[in-house]
């Protein structure tokens, strides 16, 4: 294009945003210059394009304008001058609200930060038309905007809190104000891993899925679009700008704008291709999902699947063509094509290696990807949410939806390219398929006769053996009634399998056996019998299943058995996660803890505090502060477990078990302190209290003064300590216990 030819269409570009007619010749006469054959020139390409002022509006973002030498860009913006456009001045107002600082600009509107007086003082972002820009189709817009938003209530999409007039009748709308970062930007600041960026890509999904259902599409999804705000320390994406949504569902507006021929509406590197092509096809939610599938994109690799700079450079024809035409590498591809520095920096911002980011791209989001890119918007996923889930399967290790068309989609299209010799090798493998499937069904009948049969006699020996077992529990449970723990035991011993619904005499039967022996030193014979309590111990009261639990977890310490130990420690945190219960924390505190392990119990741990520091004084004892003690020491709080300990000593309502046991935790946080006299004077007192019970012997214990296990609690974690502050000591081994 030669120089008077790019200039003609320069001025043209210019003065097609100029929509008053008087103001137009005006700039028309000072971008001429007085040369009357290249405004005759302009005006005519003005005349062949006074129908298609949307496709220029919007297609300046599509179409490169022409480049100007200096002289001629200066003799341009001297023109536009002229039609003496200004924006809204800082500091004045717009309704009830104060214009402090432009914080964006559009291709119609302009977004201003401002603040709202009345009835409440707060800060919020205002959008108005900018002058010069308000004509029919351009008002139709930003009240569609309007409207797009006021239909959508989603914590990921940016509300409207108002919307009016200004003074000179132009439109415009407050929305709530998102301090954030465009989404790409935000996740290579903070050099987000893969898994995190997807999992910020699934809230950008269900926030169009919302607009969807709302009968709203974007048709804009752009990194731009989309801001990350923290909000409590969590980054959150909030979706803004439906400035060219499109309802699918009814009107926005009365004066709904529907795209012209030609028009051009979106951003060209995100642009579906149905969105891009010249034809009569309309544009449905599937075009939003081509969109996110670029993001998509863009968030793993750093690129769009084409080049933005490389697009505006073709021309017109040529982006439609390329969007419509060329299929995309594979992000994984992508990758593996850049230079050296571009990959290593590429990876550096997703944390982690070449390498690996490579293969973390490569196959599952690889056809992710491509399937939301697919050319026919049929093949991709119909809705946004259905891409949520598809990354969520992806994230769950789940096998994906999105498989390569190649084997099967080849064979389709070979198919319909020879009809008849398919058809023909098709009766034939008809015929024997039939009679290989009769021969087949025929077999595998007679096959599932005998497993019918086999399965019948094995449920008959498994009925058979249950009612042995039923008969044995009443028995025990008679024995028990009786005081015969010993042949209630060996009865118990010869019982195979529990009943899936137990009854409460078959629970009593093996706590009171389990107990008997457990006060006997017989760890073995008692971890037996309350690990079989606690797979039938369903049907009592809450209090007692927390006894259980407590009594369990010592036998099982006691008896040395870690595996089974941390099996029920993982049970008592499931079935306790909702209402955290002092006894159990303080049962499965008894071991030291792993990070993980402390990080589970976290949650559980902080109500328990809340809830013990809520508590009158009149409720508070020794017990209740005990768990927080040991929990702190767990987690390495020392001086917060000497407190707690204090606090507990304080108390007036002690017992000698409670007692015992907060000397001993102290003693340890002591000792972990730097204070070894006071740790060693604590851990004697502990001990003494422990020793003088075991030397009359354990017995079955009350509420408050504390059970049997409770002692033995006590005395294991006693052991911990010596171990702790006396190297060389020999605690006393579990064979003590009851002597």
């Amino acid at each position: 294009m030669n120089r008077e030819a790019q200039l003609e269409e320069a001025i043209c570009f210019a003065a097609l945003n100029v929509p008053d007619a008087e103001l137009r010749a005006r700039f028309l006469g000072r971008a001429c210059a007085g040369d009357a054959r290249l405004q005759a020139a302009v005006e005519e390409l003005l005349l062949a394009h006074a129908g298609a002022e949307d496709f220029f509006a919007q297609g300046r973002a599509a179409v490169n304008a022409p480049e100007l030498d200096a002289q001629t860009a200066a003799a341009l913006r001297a023109a536009e001058g002229e039609a003496d456009f200004t924006d809204e001045q800082i500091g004045c107002r717009v309704g009830r609200y104060q214009l402090l600082q432009k914080i964006g600009e559009g291709g119609c509107g302009v977004v201003y930060l401002a603040e709202q007086q009345e009835p409440v003082r707060r800060q919020v972002a205002l959008k108005v038309i900018k002058l010069g820009m308000d004509t029919k189709n351009v008002i139709a817009r930003f009240e569609a905007e309007r409207q797009a938003l006021a239909l959508m209530d989603h914590p990921n999409i940016a509300r409207v809190l108002d919307a009016g007039a200004t003074d000179t009748g132009r439109p415009f709308f407050v929305m709530e104000l998102v301090r954030g970062t465009r989404i790409t930007k935000y996740c290579d600041d903070n050099n987000l891993n893969t898994v995190q960026r997807l999992e910020q890509f699934i809230q950008v999904c269900r926030a169009i899925q919302h607009a969807h259902q709302k009968g709203i599409i974007h048709r804009d999804i752009k990194p731009s679009n989309i801001l990350v705000m923290l909000h409590d320390g969590m980054p959150v994406p909030k979706v803004i700008d439906f400035g060219i949504a499109k309802a699918t569902e009814g009107r926005l507006t009365d004066n709904t704008m529907f795209t012209a021929a030609e028009q051009f509406v979106g951003t060209p590197a995100y642009m579906s291709p149905e969105q891009a092509e010249i034809c009569g096809l309309d544009v449905d939610t599937r075009s939003d999902i081509y969109s996110l599938g670029v993001l998509l994109y863009e968030l793993l690799t750093g690129r769009t699947p084409f080049d933005t700079a490389v697009l505006m450079k073709s021309g017109l024809d040529e982006m439609r063509r390329t969007l419509r035409e060329q299929e995309p590498q594979l992000p994984s591809t992508m990758i593996t094509s850049l230079r050296r520095t571009e990959l290593t920096l590429t990876a550096s911002q997703r944390h982690a290696e070449p390498p690996k980011l490579i293969s973390e791209i490569k196959g599952d989001l690889d056809w992710i990807v491509m399937k939301a890119l697919e050319k026919d918007r049929a093949r991709r996923y119909e809705t946004a949410n259905g891409l949520a889930m598809e990354i969520q399967r992806f994230l769950d290790n789940e096998p994906v939806v999105a498989r390569p068309p190649s084997q099967l989609y080849r064979f389709q299209k070979l198919v319909r390219r020879n009809k008849i010799v398919f058809a023909a090798g098709g009766a034939v493998a008809l015929a024997l398929a039939i009679g290989l499937g009769l021969s087949t069904w025929l077999f595998f009948r007679e096959r599932e006769a005998r497993f019918h049969e086999r399965d019948a006699r094995e449920r008959e020996t498994q009925l058979r053996a249950e009612a042995e077992d039923r008969a044995k529990i009443t028995q025990a449970v008679m024995f028990v009634s009786q005081g015969k723990y010993d042949e209630a035991d060996e009865i118990l011993s010869e019982v195979k399998f529990f009943p899936v619904n137990p009854t409460l005499d078959c629970a009593s039967a093996l706590r009171s056996v389990g107990e008997w022996q457990a006060l006997q030193s017989h760890w073995q014979l008692a971890s037996e019998r309350y690990s079989a309590l606690m797979k039938i111990d369903k049907l009592d009261s809450p209090g007692q299943v927390i006894f259980d639990y407590q009594a369990c977890s010592v036998i099982l310490a006691e008896n040395g058995d870690l595996e089974q130990f941390r099996r029920l420690w993982r049970m008592a945190v499931t079935n306790f996660a909702a209402t955290p219960n002092g006894s159990i924390l303080l049962a499965f505190n008894l071991l030291p803890l792993s990070n993980s392990e402390i990080e589970t119990m976290k949650p559980m741990m902080d109500a328990l505090e809340k809830q013990v520091r809520s508590l009158s004084k009149s409720h508070q004892s020794e017990w209740t502060f005990m768990p927080i003690a040991l929990w702190q020491y767990r987690c390495g709080n020392y001086d917060a477990t000497i407190q707690w300990c204090q606090r507990a000593l304080a108390q007036g309502n002690k017992f000698p078990c409670s007692d015992a046991t907060i000397h001993v935790i102290l003693a340890m946080g002591y000792y972990q302190n730097g204070q070894s006299n006071e740790a060693g004077s604590e851990l004697a007192l502990g001990r003494q209290l422990i020793d003088d019970k075991f030397k009359t012997g354990l017995d079955h214990g009350r509420p408050g003064s504390g059970f049997w296990y409770d002692w033995v609690y006590a005395r294991q974690l006693s052991q911990e300590a010596a171990a702790l502050i006396h190297a060389d000591a020999e605690p006393s081994g579990p064979s003590d216990a009851g002597q």
